[in-house]
């Protein structure tokens, strides 16, 4: 850093602190940039925790991981956030003068604006002009080519703690792609909304992919830095490699805290409830039933036309929006259940799926068997479901699996 940029990188922090300092709540008015005071109940994300990690970054050539996700927060813990209470974390870096050459982006883009499963393509961030490397395109794992002259990958992604949400995928390939080059990687944590529990059925070995990379239970109960340690202590990195890791950790939570996100972690995510169903609805995702995509209540509810009319009272049509360019069933009249009413759950429920299946008036129509397959991680759940177990049944050849985890688990965890 030179003299000048050193001084105004001074300046610009002292006006703030003497900002801060007039006002009434000091912690709702300073500067996200300046490392937040620690308050006895407020859950600090590892990106708040500048004084951790800028010494990391400094003098280094830096590659960041980020998605709209990715952000500092001037008011910490508020539920409803808009962009003038929180700056994002490239923003920030540069502005205390952290040479970051590029961003790599993961599913649904750099800014989250990119539908499911659809490609990300490379390019340039308009706001800051730094080169976007997709990371869900033609690659989705960063070639040593794209790694050139980086020093260290600062990686930071609110993750929603189930596995085939896809953002862990990225992260192990991430950690694997810099350990074949030999670059350290920096996790900054966020909490988990589902780290509370663990729970549904465990991916097996035949059907992993970027789906579900290991043999893991479909809510593994971690944060993005507990499983990052996992990884590598695992051994799940490719030839046996280890990344040289640093996780950042969180301030002030627990596996039991109840934490509202913010920002949406992905557009078909818009609040609590659809982040708690997500577990159980989202295996949905491998059957021709829609899940609320195409509404403004996605996975909090789900229907189809082909479900017997006479034994819901609920309906809704999906159209294309924000979060669904293409939803199934799209101008049907889907009937189904409205769960945007649900108290929280602490387990994986079948349930919905269950009676789905059982009040199709065309059972064939159902399933998407190999996409349904990929996300349960078993062939054995659509096996138990069109065999006509209950979902007592069904969870109860789970657990010997889920004791197996949860020792491992155990080895991993930063939180209580």
């Amino acid at each position: 850093m030179t003299v000048l940029s050193f001084f105004k990188s001074t300046v610009f922090l002292f006006v703030f602190v003497l900002a801060a300092c007039g006002q009434k709540h000091t912690s709702n008015s300073s500067h996200p940039l300046a490392n937040s005071k620690k308050e006895t109940g407020k859950v600090m994300v590892a990106a708040n925790r500048t004084d951790a990690y800028l010494s990391l970054l400094k003098d280094k050539n830096v590659g960041v991981v980020a998605n709209q996700t990715s952000v500092i927060f001037r008011i910490p813990n508020a539920k409803f956030q808009d962009s003038t209470t929180y700056t994002h974390l490239v923003d920030s870096l540069l502005s205390l003068d952290v040479s970051i050459e590029k961003v790599f982006a993961p599913e649904h883009g750099f800014r989250g604006q990119a539908d499911a499963g659809e490609k990300v393509k490379d390019g340039m961030d308009t706001r800051t002009g730094l080169p976007i490397i997709s990371l869900y395109g033609k690659n989705r794992k960063p070639s040593q080519e794209q790694l050139k002259d980086l020093d260290v990958v600062l990686f930071d992604i609110q993750d929603v703690g189930v596995r085939f949400y896809t953002y862990i995928a990225t992260l192990q390939l991430v950690m694997e792609a810099c350990a074949e080059k030999g670059i350290p990687v920096v996790v900054l944590d966020r909490p988990n909304p589902n780290g509370h529990y663990v729970d549904g059925p465990t991916m097996e070995e035949e059907h992993t992919g970027f789906l579900g990379m290991n043999c893991i239970p479909l809510v593994y109960g971690m944060t993005i830095g507990e499983y990052a340690t996992m990884v590598n202590g695992e051994g799940w990195l490719e030839n046996g490699l280890k990344a040289d890791l640093t996780v950042i950790s969180l301030e002030n939570w627990t596996h039991e805290t109840e934490y509202s996100l913010p920002i949406r972690p992905s557009p078909n995510l818009p609040n609590d409830t659809a982040i708690n169903l997500y577990p159980s609805l989202g295996l949905f995702e491998g059957t021709n039933i829609n899940a609320g995509r195409g509404t403004e209540f996605q996975f909090q509810r789900y229907g189809a036309s082909f479900l017997d009319s006479t034994k819901y009272d609920f309906s809704y049509v999906p159209r294309p929006n924000f979060g669904s360019k293409f939803p199934k069933e799209e101008g049907k009249v889907c009937h189904g259940k409205d769960l945007s009413q649900h108290p929280r759950m602490n387990e994986v429920s079948v349930r919905w799926v269950i009676d789905a299946h059982q009040n199709a008036l065309d059972k064939s129509k159902v399933f998407n068997t190999d996409n349904f397959t990929r996300h349960a991680g078993t062939a054995k759940l659509q096996q138990q479901i069109e065999a006509g177990l209950s979902e007592a049944e069904i969870k109860a050849s789970w657990q010997k699996d889920l004791e197996r985890f949860k020792k491992i688990r155990e080895k991993y965890l930063i939180y209580d």
